[in-house]
């Protein structure tokens, strides 16, 4: 038996705090909650996705909860059909057991699914990246949740889920006998009965000490092509222009994208692409690193400066061109992506690069 079987079938002590994760920046940032809110040893269900480079992150984000002192089990959720109920059998006992629930999507629908059949007196919303602004907003105006680069229409399948996705919505909301806390490093508007609480990354700083930082420019890489939202051979064009003009040599790949994309922006780019076996913010934090570090809008403009808050390396963040976006994105997917970037400028300072011409 292997070690992830064993620990798939290892039980969940009685723990108050349970926290989620599909992804390895969510299990990040429910370290860094626990760190700052010193509220014991938590119990964490990583429910991996199919991907292989994102379990391969989050098993090593997992090693790094359990030296922190966490339970961890691993729960193959989406493993064929009969996986689905026995990880709500496997969890039914614990989420009616925890006073507290950590999770870090609630955009994901296996989460609200949970979230329906819990009925916690504390909830905690932890950062998935950027989408927890668009929560954040959904919740204040009572709408529907919808992630930000997906049209909201309503298929068969949204209509069927739509009862469930309701008494998600609810138990993420505030009321008589319960707490609700965002716990993030984005710029969010508060909420009148939410706690919003700042992540500044303190257990990534402290664990890993000072970077080890080397001159020239690190380019971070985007799913946006994979999503959907960019056309790839625009994308393509405008990290060549980048590379050229600020001596670009590392190119920091999304777990997300294509090893074909990447085999072809690695010829055209003339860049050497590194697929990082943890969160960014890790790899940041643990070097070497460049001395300046070139995003387009995403995650890494909120948290990396923070992140890197001691060191002398600059984050900047490029502007996307209208002729870069695919026909199936909306005006609401490009207004949040200018949102983002204008929220880096005005939080952090950050200075933003024109869009390549090409």
């Amino acid at each position: 038996m292997s070690a992830s079987q064993t620990r798939t079938a290892e039980p969940i002590e009685a723990a108050e705090t349970l926290a989620f994760a599909e992804s390895p920046v969510q299990l990040l940032n429910i370290l860094e909650w626990a760190s700052a809110s010193e509220p014991g040893r938590c119990a964490v269900v990583v429910l991996p996705p199919r991907d292989p480079t994102t379990r391969g992150q989050l098993r090593r984000m997992a090693r790094l909860a359990r030296e922190s002192g966490h339970q961890v089990r691993w729960q193959e959720a989406r493993g064929g059909a009969g996986a689905p109920p026995r990880t709500l059998a496997a969890l039914a006992g614990p989420l009616r057991r925890a006073r507290r629930l950590v999770v870090g999507d609630p955009f994901s629908r296996y989460l609200q699914l949970l979230l329906s059949l819990s009925r916690p007196r504390d909830i905690v919303v932890v950062d998935d990246g950027t989408a927890t602004m668009e929560f954040v907003s959904q919740l204040a105006n009572g709408e529907r949740l919808v992630r930000w680069h997906r049209p909201s229409s309503r298929g068969a399948a949204g209509l069927l889920f739509a009862p469930v996705a309701r008494r998600a919505v609810h138990r993420l909301s505030p009321a008589p006998g319960r707490t609700v806390e965002v716990f993030t490093a984005m710029p969010v508007r508060p909420l009148e009965g939410i706690t919003v609480t700042e992540n500044a990354f303190p257990w990534t700083r402290r664990h890993f000490g000072l970077p080890r930082v080397t001159r020239g420019a690190d380019l971070v890489g985007t799913s946006l092509v994979e999503t959907g939202v960019l056309r790839e051979d625009r994308y393509l064009a405008a990290v060549t222009d980048l590379a050229r003009q600020h001596g670009v040599t590392r190119y920091w790949a999304h777990r997300r994208e294509s090893a074909e994309k990447l085999r072809r922006l690695g010829e055209h780019a003339g860049v050497e692409v590194i697929r990082p076996d943890l969160p960014l913010e890790l790899v940041a934090r643990r070097g070497p690193i460049g001395d300046t570090i070139l995003s387009f809008p995403s995650t890494v403009v909120h948290t990396l400066p923070r992140v890197l808050a001691d060191t002398d390396v600059r984050v900047l963040v490029c502007d996307l061109a209208e002729g870069w976006f695919t026909d199936r994105v909306t005006a609401r997917a490009s207004g949040f992506l200018s949102a983002v970037t204008a929220t880096a400028r005005g939080t952090h300072g950050l200075v933003s690069l024109p869009a390549p011409q090409s």
